[in-house]
């Protein structure tokens, strides 16, 4: 079969303007929306109590129910924009995500806001892996590498920066009815959104004949099998407060038995089809690397605001504008780097991301010490500076680790392998929320409350997993294979030209039997430089 390359990035545009920046701009603006509400309504969880009288189990769904949905539509929905349009797919998304959170807003109840949260999240999982595909889809070599920069950027300043604007908007419209507008806030968003992804967005790219030997669908079979397999591996981790007991964790190896079958019936199912995931890509070592790296890294990130916000609020009495100006310089940090680190993916490779989960780490380790040495009111000045080192590290992380991990996926499995990794994403954070939670909670109980310990031991957890995802960047670069990307122009359609090339390697000698993708990277490269 011969070899299909993907379509040549979006160029010009009406009457020769270049649409691709400002189309990103519009998926990085819904995208941030979207991670927005994983973090924001932390801060508003005291206000929705108040307001409608939401017992602690309401608010445990209001918090994870929103991740759970959230992660179970992300790779059916990357693969319907990968085989039918991903503008469709992302208007559609940005709707139902604008619609929802009105829904959520206006709630009467705990059972309303909790239906609403639920159908947020899958439209919020519908939407974000649109935001990768389009990167694949518009940009090629270092442009590729600024886009996800941005990307990275945007995930890690959403995460950090929605407990401060939800403390903003809960202080402005009080606190019976402040969490309403945490969700309201999204409206004039999405709706601005919408008329310019119709207008900017790219139509889905021409798609070569594969020669009848595939036919390309859905594969509803292994999306029943992923989404069941998700839930119930996710389940333990995000009800872990109203589920008591051992026999839940059974819950986690039935999970991945599912997932385990979910592998098989996709090996099977790609010998006449075009399949759920490409299980290919795996043997792709930036690629399955870079996934078990983002596992393990969102374990400890989105771990850390969690009992960072517990600890300052609960702790400190600090209010939830106060909490959220305490985690600035995390996002200032991340949201900095990140913008820098992208552009410099491609060029220096995973190294920069083993530097970033270093630094990440002193960060980590320096909050922790000064949290210790300083622990009265002022606690979140003292852990200002290291709280910026570890957000210069993180930003160092997200972007490029995005970038090398789907620098070598074909365009046309882009949505579905940015969902896998977004999906990776979802999983350990609920995970890491669990596990550093539960740390932190074993020094709070009814006779004795150790926030500070708590807060200290819990750090020092999550400083653990982000050194678990540093040994996993150091076997990527010793293990055996260059660890610097490819310039990432997606390959070929099939990927196969991508596995076998290494941009560390001597440049070709013999041009005469270059491909366009060959001609591609080497043309990136020199932009680079």
């Amino acid at each position: 079969m011969g070899t299909a390359r993907d379509p040549q990035p979006q160029q010009q545009a009406g009457g020769g303007r270049d649409r691709r920046w400002p189309a990103l701009a519009v998926c990085l603006t819904a995208g941030f929306m979207t991670l927005l509400d994983v973090s924001i309504v932390n801060v508003a969880l005291p206000s929705i109590r108040t307001g409608i009288g939401a017992s602690q189990s309401g608010l445990q769904w209001v918090l994870s129910g929103y991740a759970l949905t959230f992660g179970l539509a992300l790779v059916p929905a990357g693969r319907l924009g990968d085989v039918r349009s991903r503008r469709a797919v992302f208007m559609a998304g940005l709707v139902f995500f604008t619609a929802t959170s009105a829904l959520a807003g206006a709630a009467q109840n705990e059972t309303w806001l909790i239906g609403a949260r639920l159908l947020q999240g899958a439209a919020g999982g519908v939407l974000v892996p649109q935001v990768s595909g389009f990167i694949q889809q518009m940009f090629r070599g270092a442009e590729r590498g600024r886009a996800f920069g941005l990307l990275g950027a945007t995930i890690g300043v959403s995460t950090a920066v929605g407990p401060l604007l939800g403390g903003l908007l809960i202080q402005a419209f009080g606190t019976h009815d402040g969490w309403r507008w945490v969700f309201y806030v999204n409206l004039p968003i999405g709706l601005a959104a919408l008329p310019l992804a119709y207008r900017l967005l790219p139509a889905p790219p021409g798609r070569e004949d594969k020669g009848g030997r595939k036919h390309s669908d859905l594969d509803p079979v292994g999306v029943l099998l992923l989404g069941v397999g998700t839930v119930v591996l996710l389940l333990p981790f995000v009800q872990e407060e109203q589920w008591k007991g051992p026999l839940k964790w059974l819950l986690v190896p039935t999970g991945l038995l599912i997932l385990a079958g979910f592998t098989g019936w996709e090996r099977r199912y790609a010998h006449r089809h075009e399949s759920l995931v490409d299980l290919e890509l795996f043997r792709q070592r930036s690629y399955g690397l870079g996934v078990l790296l983002s596992l393990l890294y969102f374990a400890g990130f989105t771990a850390v605001f969690f009992i960072l916000t517990l600890y300052l609020q609960n702790g400190k009495h600090y209010s939830a504008l106060e909490a959220g100006l305490s985690i600035m310089p995390f996002a200032l940090g991340s949201g900095a780097a990140a913008a820098v680190g992208g552009r410099m993916a491609t060029r220096v490779g995973r190294p920069l991301v083993a530097a970033g989960l270093a630094t990440v780490v002193v960060g980590l380790l320096g909050t922790a010490l000064a949290a210790h040495l300083d622990g009265g009111q002022s606690v979140g000045w003292a852990t200002a500076g290291p709280l910026l080192v570890a957000g210069i590290g993180s930003g160092l992380v997200i972007a490029p680790n995005q970038t090398l991990t789907l620098s070598n996926v074909p365009v046309a499995r882009a949505g579905s392998a940015g969902g896998v990794l977004q999906t990776a994403q979802r999983i350990g954070s609920a995970a890491g929320i669990a596990a550093v939670g539960s740390v932190f909670f074993s020094r709070i109980d009814a006779r004795h409350a150790d926030w500070a310990g708590g807060f200290q031991l819990g750090l020092v957890t999550a400083t653990g997993l982000a050194a678990l995802a540093l040994v996993v960047a150091l076997v990527d670069i010793f293990g055996g294979r260059s660890a610097r990307s490819p310039s990432g122009d997606g390959g070929s359609e099939d990927g196969a030209s991508a596995v076998g090339s290494s941009a560390d390697g001597p440049a070709r000698s013999d041009t005469s039997t270059d491909t366009p993708a060959d001609r591609d990277r080497r043309a990136a490269s020199a932009d680079e430089h």
